[in-house]
């Protein structure tokens, strides 16, 4: 080979891999938000270092080195939130979701609950607040665990889930919500379900949004399931999606065997 032929050939390699580096680079600026939500994701593998809860009337997840954008969260959930307030310390996004009949019409009197998100005047993200109406069906010792599970998680590319590993964590000592209280925060649910051992109360929540991207109008309703357990009354399991994010926890599975046992005895 001679010494032109070789520098083309070196030319054209480098030429490749310019426009392979390029189209790369273009593909993922469409996408940036799913690479910050992974990274943050990462971050959960260290929870202590990278986050704090604070837990009183409402819940709370503290980001100590944040990652994501506000605007990360809308591309993610194609939902906008109910109401996006400037701040002396940045901005708040706050997303409403009201209880609704099956026609979709909000129940008289309302019975609603937010997720909040707070953001620095670099638009990063400093909070995530859950209202006390949430915590009725998410307590805070669970929803924490919970948070702390996704360390271990499995990424269920299909479903676009994560599959915690409860096995990775220790087991808590709490008292799972009854159904009598759940009932009477939530009111009657829009539908009832009645398995073998358990019986699983639907709920409808519409998120107050605008300017929804078509193709995703179904996301700004909510179906929250609640499993409760036929013998005990106890919330065993809560699952639904919230402005995009889906949630399923199985509350037995963050219990340890000797809070079940002395239940059981």
């Amino acid at each position: 080979m001679g010494p032109k032929r070789g520098i083309n050939s070196v030319v054209m390699k480098r030429g490749l891999r310019l426009i392979g580096l390029l189209a790369l680079a273009v593909s993922l600026t469409g996408c940036i938000y799913w690479i910050r939500a992974y990274q943050t994701y990462l971050q959960m593998g260290e929870f202590d270092r990278y986050f704090s809860v604070a837990a009183a009337d409402d819940f709370t997840l503290e980001f100590k080195k944040p990652i994501m954008y506000s605007q990360d969260f809308v591309s993610l959930a194609k939902l906008y939130p109910s109401e996006n307030d400037a701040t002396p310390e940045g901005r708040r996004f706050r997303y409403w979701f009201r209880k609704v009949d099956s026609h979709n019409q909000v129940i008289k009197p309302e019975i609603k609950f937010y997720s909040e998100l707070t953001f620095n005047k670099e638009d990063l993200i400093t909070s995530w607040s859950f209202s006390p109406l949430f915590l009725q069906i998410a307590p805070p010792k669970f929803l924490e665990v919970s948070l702390r599970s996704i360390g271990g998680a499995e990424i269920d590319k299909e479903k676009q889930q994560l599959r915690a590993n409860t096995d990775l964590l220790e087991k808590i000592s709490a008292d799972l919500p009854r159904k009598p209280a759940v009932v009477a925060h939530l009111g009657a649910p829009l539908e009832v379900q009645v398995e073998k051992e358990n019986e699983v109360y639907i709920y409808h929540f519409l998120l107050e949004t605008h300017g929804i991207e078509e193709g995703y109008e179904d996301r700004a309703l909510s179906e929250v399931k609640l499993t409760f357990d036929k013998s005990t009354q106890e919330l065993v399991r809560m699952a639904g999606r919230f402005a995009g994010l889906k949630v399923s926890i199985n509350y037995r599975k963050f219990l340890d065997n000797a809070s079940e046992s002395a239940k059981a005895s």
